[in-house]
């Protein structure tokens, strides 16, 4: 979109009507003498683009716009500017059907200012909008250079270079309407304060107590109308009662009487029957004594059989005693015996172990006492040269012999050996097949021997492994006992309680087949639990809950009702379903202020009990609604606060209510019953644990008992085994081919013995050479150093000697514990000896004891006692008889007797029913009559009294309950009807439905405040990835720019140092290579070029349709000018560049070129066409206009 006819009529200078048309797409130039008017055409542009600051056109208000203010008879300045608008995708958002688009502004000498849009009037946002979408916004234009802004750039700071950037990026127009949305946010926290505060401080309270009222007088209501109902039932029953009773009295007078002459007749009839049995009873009499004498003779024959057979009995007694103590005594003689037999055992390998280390210790003696005789033998003929030894010859030549007849020795026995071993292997051979033989007849009994063996073994390691250990079963089966002790005791206890707390046992059936008992949960008062601090709240809890502690909380209605139907409950009962209950709220604000008015003495009751969190919502339905204080004074402080107004309970039991009713004095009936509940649940928590406890131990115990009957069971299999194993060898020993492979066994036992000894006989041979070279080198030896070897020898045979008396205590020591250990077992073997004769004498004893006492007893068995006492016990059953017969009649009169008063109490009784029963006939029928007169409904609904599923169901009513009730609500209703407001509905209504409206707008406001800071936040992020996408492309051209205005130099944009590019930009310089620290260095010229490539640079990151410069090129001389025109020229294609200059090196790059005059004291305009640059250029592809000069032509455009 460009211009291409601009239309001005009354603007400024220009006084009549001018039309400028002719306007090239892209490079137009503007010329002329000071004050010709040149920059007012570019006014003009300014003015219908919508400028709002008047002094960047050079006017101090509107008027100042018309041609000389008005004051030459032209009252209004016009300006149209008509746009091409060929190219749709750069058209303005409704417009791309437009080819060209006319906009036109006019204003009126104290008029008004008017917009005209392609012949439509528009207002100035439309029109600010039209140019804002193709970037055109005037009263921010980074498209508009103006004569100064040359300077104004030099003279920026880093914040105001970093503004520009931001006008090219367009994030600047999003941090204005940034600023006004938290302007806007800032006003709407104000509006929401007050509104919150409004909602707090008026209205929240104001609705709180209207609340109450309106709670207050909805009881109201629901008592009125509960009263009405209970009045209704409780007249009905009364009249229905008196009705009956008018209906009934003449069937219930006749039977009166008719039970008067029944009873009478009945007292005739009982007392004719009492004479009777007095006269039965004489005869009983008189028939038992006939008898009496015969009973005392078979008593007294009784009696002295049964002395003779406590005498016989005596002595059986007496007799088994006696075999009692002859058993004992003999087991006593056992015992010993095993004792003495043990010890004997023990004293017998005692003096084998003795007699072991005797031989031991006397061999050792003999080898050290030898070595003392060959060294006394050595050191006499070395000394002496004669031997002490008779027959012997002397020095080392007799050892070195020895030692040589003991090398032939072992080499002797050695051969022996060998021929032996030839011998064995020969009759190895010759038996080796036969024993093979037999060990093939013997290999199933050999089986059958190692089978067992195996077996045996498998036994043994079987007892090894298991732990068998009588002392932990003892404590086990004590434990056991102390265990079963304590859960019998706990038992006791709970069901002691259990029967102090009948009212709280709550039985049923199940329902249903597999019926789930976890969905019933129990009474309330069992499902509370009582901290220990909590304890002095006990009595107040209960009065809290009330009747409430015995109902029934359940898991749903569905439970309810099956139980109601199906559970044959044996009392009433009422449940509490979870799912359904609608436990009363009491708000938080009432709480804290009770706590704040007595701080430490109340609480709500909820938060002083303990129960599980499935069953919350009973509990606070149960408990709530009602505080607990610490006395009367905190009840009464709390209760009667405005701000509070609950009903709370005392540690006493004392009740106030909010109402002004006070209840108390006493405990209630079921005082304690909460402790008694908690003591219970200790008692069950304490039984669960012992019997968990026993059930352990019974567990171990039955273990270790497992454990002992395994291991009797493996000893009894042990057994049998070990001695089937020895019966199969003793078969095995007697068999003949036993007896071959024996033999086999013998002889290789046999050759290996002599194996052994050739490896004796040569190990013996190798000691013997070895002696002979040790003999031989000391006989050279002692031949050099005699007297060294003497001295060796003296030390040696001095330390046998004493090694030697050491010796020869130890084996006297020995030897007499060897003589103490015999003489110990043999008097073992005396005592045992003695035992067995002693256990032999006792087994007579005891065989004598038994055969007297069988004989007693066949005494006992044959004795009269049982026929005596089966005469007695007859005689004494027809005694008895006659006994039995008498107390029957007996206790037949005392019957009839007891009848007989009966009946006469029954007919006094009636008679005086009959005159009642008159009496309240007459006040009946005066009773029935008076509620018809009183109660007109009753006409009405008399049909309904007493019907099934009606309001005036007698069988679903309790009548006095009601009585009661009625009376509370009449109380109720009384305090109620002098504080309710009858007009609370409608203000209720009112406050709350403002509540309503103010919460939506708070809710509105604070959701918008949320979105605008959520939107801020990502366009923050998003502004500064633009601004800097945006600062890269600007530094670039910025840098090319310079160089082709000022070749062989660059520049660029870069944040001040420790800063990043949100902070600010500065323009640094490098001339000639070398990077300036400041633009002061710079001539002005150069810093104007500086300036005018930053400019150029923003203008190219984001170009507009049109770009207005005016006299930018001042400062500069002519080769930088005719630079600067190039650069537009080759550079800024597709933009239409509008350029106001006074230098030949600008305007002859324009390819359109418009000078204005002054003349008269009006402006005009001229166009010159250059044709050979259109040619050259983009004009190329624009038609002239008809009345366009040609080449270097000049055409006149006057003023129409």
């Amino acid at each position: 979109m460009y211009i291409e006819e601009i239309i001005l009529e009354g603007f400024k200078s220009y006084a009549t009507r001018t039309v400028i048309s002719g306007w090239d797409s892209e490079f137009n130039a503007i010329t002329g003498l000071n004050g010709s008017g040149k920059s007012n055409i570019l006014d003009s542009i300014c003015f219908v683009l919508g400028i709002s600051t008047l002094s960047h056109v050079r006017a101090n208000n509107l008027q100042d716009l018309v041609y000389k203010r008005g004051q030459a008879g032209v009252n209004k300045a016009s300006v149209t500017i008509v746009f091409n608008n060929a190219d749709r995708d750069r058209s303005p958002p409704g417009y791309e059907n437009d080819r060209q688009i006319s906009v036109t502004r006019q204003v009126v000498v104290n008029g008004r200012n008017k917009y005209i849009v392609n012949g439509r009037n528009r207002n100035q946002q439309d029109v600010a909008n039209l140019f804002q979408s193709v970037q055109l916004n005037v009263n921010n234009p980074h498209f508009l250079i103006m004569q100064g802004k040359i300077t104004k750039v030099l003279n920026m700071k880093a914040p105001e270079i970093l503004a520009m950037i931001e006008e090219a990026a367009g994030t600047r127009m999003f941090e204005d309407r940034k600023d006004k949305a938290l302007k806007t946010m800032d006003k709407k926290e104000t509006k929401l304060n007050e509104i919150k505060s409004l909602l707090e401080n008026e209205i929240g309270p104001k609705l709180e107590k209207l609340r109450e009222s309106k709670r207050a007088f909805l009881e109201y209501q629901k008592i009125v109308a509960e009263m009405e109902l209970l009045e209704r039932l409780i007249v009905a029953y009364e009249y229905t009662r008196n009705e009956d009773k008018l209906n009934d009295a003449g069937q219930e007078l006749q039977a009166k009487k008719d039970r008067i002459t029944g009873l009478e007749q009945l007292r005739s009839a009982l007392e004719d029957e009492i004479e009777d049995i007095a006269q039965k009873l004489d005869d009983i009499a008189s028939e038992r004594e006939k008898n009496g004498g015969q009973f005392q003779a078979l008593e007294q024959q009784f009696k002295d059989a049964s002395k003779e057979l406590v005498k016989i009995k005596t002595q059986c007694d007496l007799q088994a005693a006696t075999i009692a103590e002859e058993e004992k005594n003999k087991q006593g003689l056992v015992d010993s015996r095993a004792e003495t037999e043990q010890s004997l055992r023990e004293s017998l390998d005692k003096r084998d172990r003795l007699e072991t280390a005797f031989e031991t210790t006397r061999k050792g003696y003999d080898e050290k006492s030898s070595n003392v005789k060959k060294l006394e033998e050595l050191l006499q003929t070395l000394t002496t040269g004669m031997s002490s030894t008779e027959g012997q010859q002397n020095g080392y030549m007799d050892q070195l012999q020895a030692a040589k007849r003991a090398v032939t020795t072992a080499q002797s026995e050695g051969e022996q050996a060998k021929m032996k071993i030839n011998h064995l292997k020969k009759e190895l051979q010759e038996k080796l097949p036969k024993a093979r033989a037999a060990g093939k007849e013997n290999s199933t009994l050999v089986a059958q021997v190692q089978e067992n063996k195996k077996i045996v073994d498998h036994m043994k390691h079987e007892l090894e492994t298991l732990q068998q250990d009588p002392e932990r079963e003892m404590e086990l089966i004590r434990h056991k006992q102390v265990e079963q002790e304590a859960v019998m005791k706990l038992r006791q206890q709970i069901d002691a309680t259990e029967r102090d707390l009948g009212n709280l046992k709550f039985s049923y059936s199940d329902p249903a087949p597999n019926f789930d008992r976890r969905k019933v949960k129990g009474l309330v008062a069992e499902l509370v639990n009582i901290p220990k601090e909590g304890v002095d709240a006990a009595t107040a809890l209960e009065v809290c809950a009330g009747g409430k502690l015995y109902q029934v909380v359940v898991e749903s209605e569905v439970v309810a009702t099956q139980l109601l139907e199906r559970g044959k409950l044996r009392r009433r009962v009422t449940i509490i379903p979870l799912n359904k209950i609608a436990a009363f709220q009491v708000a938080a604000e009432r709480i804290t202020t009770a706590k704040r008015l007595a701080p430490g003495s109340c609480d709500l009751a909820l938060n002083m009990i303990g129960y599980d969190d499935e069953i919350a919502a009973a509990m606070s339905y149960v408990f709530g609604s009602t505080l607990i204080c610490k006395d009367a004074e905190t009840a009464k402080l709390v209760t009667f606060d405005r701000s509070v107004r609950m009903r709370s309970v005392t540690l006493d039991g004392d009740t106030y209510d909010p109402s002004g009713q006070l209840s108390g004095g006493s405990k209630p009936n079921s005082a304690g019953i909460l402790l008694k509940v908690g003591a219970l649940k200790t008692l069950r928590s304490k039984l669960q644990v012992h019997e968990e406890n026993l059930k352990r131990v019974v567990e171990e115990l039955d273990e270790c008992q497992r454990v002992v009957g395994l291991a009797n069971g493996i000893r009894q299999r042990l057994e049998l085994k070990e001695h089937e194993g020895a019966l199969l060898a003793e078969r095995l020993g007697k068999n003949a081919s036993t007896q071959i492979i024996t033999q086999v066994d013998n002889l290789k036992q046999q050759l290996e013995e002599q194996q052994k000894n050739i490896q004796e006989c040569s190990r013996r041979k190798a000691e013997a050479m070895e002696r002979c070279k040790q003999i031989e080198a000391e006989m050279s030896e002692l031949t050099n150093h005699r007297e060294e070897k003497l001295k060796s020898l003296e030390k040696e045979l001095a330390k046998g000697k004493k090694d030697l008396a050491g010796s020869a205590p130890m084996i006297t020591k020995v030897q007499s514990e060897i003589d103490v250990a015999k003489e110990e077992a043999s008097q073992f073997e005396a005592e045992m000896r003695k035992l067995e004769e002693q256990i032999k004498a006792a087994e007579a004893l005891v065989e004598s004891h038994t055969r007297k006492g069988e004989e007693l007893k066949q005494q006992l068995v044959e004795h009269a006692y049982d026929h005596a006492e089966q005469l007695l016990n007859h005689e004494r059953e027809s005694l008895a008889a006659f006994d039995v017969e008498a107390k029957q009649l007996e206790a037949d009169r005392r019957i009839k007797k007891q009848d007989v008063e009966n009946a006469k109490l029954e007919v006094q009784k009636l008679k005086l029913e009959l005159e009642k029963f008159h009496q309240d006939r007459e006040a009946a029928a005066k009773a029935v009559k008076e509620m018809c007169a009183k109660f007109a409904w009753i006409q009405d609904q008399k049909q309904f009294f007493g019907k099934p599923n009606t309001d005036y169901d007698f069988r679903k009513h309790d009548v006095n309950d009601c009585k009661k009730h009625r009376k509370q609500l009449e109380e109720r209703h009384k305090a109620l009807e002098r504080s309710i407001d009858r007009h609370v509905m409608d203000k209720f209504d009112r406050v709350e439905k403002n509540e309503v409206e103010l919460k939506k707008k708070l809710a509105t406001v604070v959701k918008d405040k949320t979105k605008i800071q959520e939107t801020i936040g990502e366009l923050d992020k998003y502004k500064k990835e633009a601004l800097s996408r945006t600062w890269e492309k600007v530094n670039q051209d910025f840098g090319a720019i310079f160089g082709d205005l000022l070749p062989g130099n660059t520049s660029k944009l870069e944040p001040p140092e420790g800063q990043d590019i949100t902070e600010g930009l500065e323009v640094k310089v490098a001339l000639g290579g070398v990077w300036k620290q400041s633009l002061t260095e710079l001539s002005g010229g150069q810093r104007s070029l500086i300036a005018l490539s930053l400019i150029l640079s923003l203008l190219q990151f984001k170009p507009a349709p049109m770009y207005i410069l005016d006299e930018v090129d001042a400062a500069l001389d002519p080769s930088h000018t005719q630079n600067i025109g190039l650069l537009l020229r080759n550079r800024f294609k597709g933009s239409q560049f509008i350029i106001v200059s006074l230098k030949d090196g600008m305007f002859t790059n324009a390819n359109v070129l418009f000078k204005t005059r002054f003349r008269d004291g009006v402006s005009t305009v001229e166009r010159v066409a250059q044709l050979a640059k259109e040619n050259a250029g983009s004009m190329s592809r624009k038609a002239a206009k008809p009345g366009m000069g040609r080449t270097g032509s000049r055409m006149p455009l006057t003023p129409q």
